[in-house]
Formats: structure tokens, sequence, C-alpha cells
């Protein structure tokens, strides 16, 4: 795990360290100094600790004009034991709510487990968004069954096109532009 980098071809656009509204914004990283885990494997250093013991993250991309941000996961998910969909909201998704970003992509390419609780977390950020979304992206079949199975799927767009993106090759604003064509169009064939 400790080889898993956040994706990092968009720095030239953004970086959530040199962000003045970013919750990370001032943060230094080393490239040769590992101290962050999930459980027993160490991850790489470019990874964001915010506050879960399982979970961390990287925000990729942030637009304020188009109110989006694209946030990347690594760890286990775990709001049984952990709560991680609280500290989650609080410590940064309530911070991006407050500078109007309203839609939400999350990439779980790396996320290896999820451990369902409540909703309610999931429920208060939906409402919050004002109409926006919140898009799972790549996450794996039995990652979302578990989200599934928790009724998640009420508040979070997952399926059909967002479970095979190949987003690497796109802008963040293309990328964000087809999540949001994909979420309109499951909306509209509902």
């Amino acid at each position: 795990m400790h080889l898993i980098e956040p994706y990092y071809l968009w720095r030239n656009l953004y970086q959530s360290s040199k962000d003045k509204l970013s919750p990370f914004y001032g943060r230094q990283y080393s490239e040769l100094y590992f101290s962050n885990h999930v459980y027993d494997h160490y991850i790489h250093p470019q990874w964001d600790h915010f506050g879960s013991e399982t979970l961390f993250m990287k925000i990729l991309f942030v637009d304020y004009d188009e109110s989006f941000a694209i946030l990347e996961f690594i760890g286990e998910w775990n709001d049984c034991l952990h709560n991680d969909i609280m500290i989650l909201k609080r410590e940064i998704i309530d911070l991006l709510l407050a500078e109007r970003i309203r839609k939400f992509i999350l990439i779980g390419e790396n996320v290896l487990n999820f451990h369902t609780s409540d909703e309610s977390y999931y429920e208060e950020w939906l409402e919050d968004t004002e109409g926006g979304w919140i898009a799972l992206v790549n996450f794996h079949p039995h990652v979302l069954a578990e989200m599934k199975a928790g009724r998640l799927h009420f508040y979070l767009s997952f399926g059909t096109m967002l479970d095979n993106f190949i987003w690497r090759q796109l802008p963040p604003t293309d990328f964000f532009q087809s999540v949001e064509k994909s979420i309109t169009s499951n909306l509209i064939d509902d």
C-alpha cells in the first residue's frame, strides 16, 4: 500500500495545501517519511489524515465557481467501529459546504472495505448540498453492495457508468461534467 499515491497529474491545476479555503491548507508533505498507516500497512505520505483511524483522503480538485470537489480515498471506510462518515462530514465536508461546494465526486478505487452503521450523516450531507449530489466513482463491487445494504443508495449516486469510469485521462472539469451527465441521465431514466 505504501506505493499507492493519490492521483497527482492535476497538481499543476490545484493543490489543497496551497488553497486557503481547503481544510489542508499549509500542510507539509514528506516523500521519504512514512507515518500514516491502515492497520499494519504504511501508506504513501501524500495521503491526508483527517481524523479517521483507517481511512485517508486527498482533495484532488476544487472548483469554487462551479461548486464541485473531487476527493480520492484509501483504506477501510468503517462507520460501524470508527464512525468515519461523522469525522469526514465534520472535519472536511462541512468546511467545503461552507465554501458553497454542492457537488462531490468521491473516488474509491483504493477503498478496501466498507462497514455500515446508520445513514443519518449521509442524509444530512445530501440535504446540506441543497440540490447538489454525492457521486461514488470506481468503488469495488463488494463495497457498493455493503453501502446498498446500509441504504446509502438513497443519498449517494453510484452504479452504471460510475463503476468503471476512466477518469485519469480527463481534465478535472471534463471529469466533473461526465459524472454530472451520468447522474442526470440516471435521474431521467428513473
